[in-house]
């Protein structure tokens, strides 16, 4: 094998094995796809120079079909796949500077950060047209295998000036500033996605949350304003309450949960959705967000319980506290259709016989006011024609129908008689349907 090539291969395993705090960069199917690449190339260069009569070169051509794929199947180049790998990575200094000044950190740990993405520039610049090269000669090929060369699109707007940024410095130990910003600013690992889930016992990103916007949503103008308010306290630093929006089903309620993401997402807002059945795992989702920068809304959708739930005791603990003090950075918004979030029935009613709970009212009083533990409540009522016919305008306006108000208003009230009745939901699946079928009217005339 070329002198020059070996000596490129074994350039990079070694500055692969000196990071110190990145090595997760290079951990998933794509970074192991390339690390077992140049594994593969040397032995090959092993087997080489010492002559062997076995030389196997389809084990490299393997290996560089196995790092083709992987980095395919990300959509995104070398080098905008390094980067994403830099600007989400969770490790010591990327957490620690996100809570304290870079010039408070130990300075053994800016030195390491400095380090690792001085040995990261040197991967970066090893073009995909290079490693293609690098497995032609070795593998003593006649040409050399096809390079993955993608224009990467869809690229975050926040991201672009420092991916610019890290394009044209010639050494990224002077970036260390402004990838510190940036990491204080839109978060890592984790919290670098805007939405995530509790699921099997841990936090789970979402790469596509529901891309519902707030301007979406028409009518009830009052409960949109309150919540908005209330999340503005959370966002600026400020105790903000927990609450409870609870009523009609179809009126929206969960939709203006996850519209706040999109207003917000950009001040540090991210939205946890937690399943009923995983509530009881609340205290320990709450201790994981203390501290950090980010601010967290728990969303629990379609909340109600059954006598003695374990996670009606683990959500009366978040709520109501406990020696432990609340985070200021965490509230919970829950979304029901009943008003009293027990389910009680009239056996519950205390009745005199001798082995009745002397105080049983008092428990009666406690299920039925589990509610007003949430510190601000929003009622949702069931939509009336004019709030309906609102909601419909709204909508079909967005969705650039040109039906005459009369027609529109026609049709609306037909699709709630003989469907939903008359909710927000209701208006949106009429205007999907009206749209589509609207376009079929136009194609086929």
């Amino acid at each position: 094998m070329d002198t020059q090539v070996a000596t490129s291969f074994k350039f990079l395993q070694r500055q692969a094995a000196s990071l110190l705090l990145y090595q997760s960069v290079l951990s998933d199917e794509v970074g192991q796809a390339f690390l077992n690449l140049l594994q593969s190339l040397r032995q090959l260069d092993l087997l080489q120079s010492l002559r062997h009569s076995d030389i196997d070169e389809l084990g490299c051509i393997q290996a560089y079909g196995s790092y083709f794929k992987a980095l395919a199947a990300t959509n995104q180049s070398w080098q905008d796949y390094l980067t994403t790998r830099i600007l989400q990575d969770d490790n010591p200094f990327t957490r620690k500077v996100q809570q304290t000044d870079l010039a408070n950190l130990p300075p053994a740990l800016i030195a390491a950060a400095q380090q690792d993405l001085q040995a990261l520039q040197w991967i970066y610049k090893f073009s995909t047209d290079k490693i293609s090269q690098l497995v032609k000669t070795a593998a003593d090929l006649p040409a050399a295998p096809v390079a993955w060369n993608y224009d990467s699109k869809g690229v975050a707007v926040h991201e672009m000036p420092l991916r610019e940024k890290l394009q044209q410095l010639e050494n990224w130990a002077d970036a260390l500033e402004d990838l510190a910003a940036y990491y204080r600013e839109f978060g890592t690992g984790l919290f670098a996605y805007p939405a995530l889930r509790w699921q099997s016992g841990q936090l789970v990103g979402i790469p596509h949350p529901d891309p519902v916007q707030l301007n979406q949503l028409a009518g009830y103008e009052y409960q949109k304003n309150a919540l908005l308010k209330n999340t503005e306290f959370l966002l600026a630093g400020y105790p903000a309450l927990h609450v409870l929006l609870y009523g009609s089903r179809g009126s929206g309620k969960s939709s203006l949960v996850k519209g706040l993401l999109h207003r917000y997402s950009n001040c540090h807002l991210r939205l946890i959705e937690v399943a009923k059945s995983d509530l009881k795992d609340l205290p320990t989702i709450v201790e994981q967000l203390r501290d950090l920068p980010q601010k967290f809304i728990i969303f629990v959708d379609d909340l109600s319980f059954e006598e003695d739930d374990d996670a009606f005791k683990a959500l009366k603990v978040v709520l109501e506290g406990n020696l432990t003090a609340r985070p200021q950075n965490v509230v919970i918004y829950a979304t029901s259709n009943r008003r009293h979030l027990i389910r009680e029935f009239f056996g519950d009613r205390p009745r005199p016989s001798n082995n009745e709970e002397v105080h049983a009212w008092d428990t009666v009083q406690e299920k039925l006011s589990f509610s007003d533990r949430f510190g601000l409540t929003l009622t949702f009522e069931s939509a009336d024609q004019p709030t309906y016919l609102t909601i419909v305008q709204h909508l079909a306006a967005q969705a650039g129908i040109t039906l005459t108000q009369e027609d529109l208003e026609y049709r609306a009230l037909q699709w709630a008689t003989r469907h939903n009745g008359r909710s927000g939901r209701t208006a949106r699946q009429f205007i999907d349907f009206l749209q589509a079928d609207l376009a079929g009217v136009v194609k086929n005339s």
